[in-house]
């Protein structure tokens, strides 16, 4: 992703979160901030827990330089050092590594909502958060199936919104997410497949993309087979391309799945909406797992994080990969440095109680 032409005292300001401190989060944070090597995308500041942030460095054997500050009003942007919100509220020595821990997911939890809470009030204009832990996050106390129905939770946001994967220019989404798939199927409708659609038109032309080629993946093998697989296709699917692309929308299918994904990395498309969540994740991480880029679309607050998980096999040895996450940090910057030119209102407002999800 190209960073925005921004000058450094109008950079987006991004909040980097540690993500779950039992996995490869904080080792992924120290990298990239011990050498500032993002200074000139975004100016970003630490959430966490200066402990936290002290051991990935010790993991990846890097020399922090960092300003640790009360609240966002004290940073100065303009200091050679990294700012850190120091939340103090992590102690490593108390915790596992490289396992679920339940004590963790909620702490990580706790500090997710925190970072929602400097966003909607103006201090951040973006949040990128390290890779957490789904399984810790509702261990901890987060009954939510994602952080990404945790965010719509915190903002109170009534639409529609879905996570999406971006992969090499691919904008990857789906139609139904984190449900098996007996539901999922139920979940598939007119209506969600045009909102999925528009979802994703809206969220690239968001991003600079002028006029986005969608690709709609079949439900069944072979597209249906002219319904010898299935009608879907052409009871349900088909309908819903054709009513989306009468609203002006660049999108056509549905097309095989086992097929549709190799066009769309050839070229042929900018994205592909599948029907359901590992229709669509099998061939973006295949395509390539260390790089790919998860954006939670249609919320006001600009969220990323890399697709790949905490590594709980590689924690403390200092080898993860910082580049998905530099990915994750470089789209947070241009979704929102975009806002900010187009003027996207970031007035204050009043959250639901975080504690009533608990």
């Amino acid at each position: 992703m190209a960073a925005p032409s921004l000058q450094p005292s109008t950079l987006p300001r991004l909040a980097l979160l540690l993500g779950d401190m039992t996995g490869i989060g904080p080792e992924l944070v120290a990298r990239v901030v011990a050498d500032r090597r993002l200074a000139d995308v975004a100016r970003i500041a630490v959430l966490g827990d200066r402990r936290v942030l002290e051991m990935g460095a010790r993991d990846a054997g890097v020399v922090l330089s960092i300003r640790t500050v009360g609240n966002a009003a004290a940073i100065d942007w303009s200091a050679p050092e990294t700012p850190l919100i120091d939340l103090a509220n992590i102690d490593p020595a108390t915790l596992p590594r490289g396992e679920v821990s339940a004590k963790s997911g909620k702490l990580t939890g706790d500090t997710l909502a925190e970072a929602v809470r400097l966003a909607v009030r103006g201090d951040f204009d973006a949040i990128t958060f390290a890779p957490l832990n789904k399984a810790a996050l509702h261990a901890g106390g987060w009954k939510f199936p994602d952080e990404h129905k945790m965010f719509a939770h915190l903002l109170d946001h009534k639409g529609y919104f879905s996570e999406m994967n971006v992969l090499d220019g691919q904008w990857m989404s789906r139609v139904t997410s984190h449900v098996s798939l007996r539901t999922a199927l139920d979940q598939i409708t007119h209506d969600s497949i045009i909102e999925a659609i528009e979802l994703v038109d809206r969220t690239m032309r968001r991003a600079g993309i002028a006029s986005p080629r969608i690709a709609i993946a079949a439900l069944n093998p072979h597209a249906g087979e002219n319904g010898l697989f299935g009608r879907e296709e052409i009871d349900l699917i088909g309908p819903a391309v054709r009513a989306a692309a009468a609203t002006g929308i660049d999108c056509k299918g549905p097309f095989p799945a086992d097929t549709i994904y190799l066009k769309a990395f050839a070229g042929e498309y900018d994205s592909v909406v599948a029907m359901y969540h590992d229709q669509g994740q099998i061939a973006t991480k295949l395509r390539g797992f260390n790089r790919g880029v998860t954006v939670t679309a249609g919320l006001d607050t600009v969220f990323t994080t890399p697709a790949h998980g905490t590594a709980f096999d590689i924690v403390g040895k200092g080898v993860a990969s910082t580049g998905a996450l530099e990915s994750a940090i470089r789209l947070a910057a241009q979704l929102a440095g975009r806002n900010s030119a187009a003027g996207t209102p970031s007035a204050p407002r009043v959250l639901p109680d975080a504690q009533g999800a608990r």
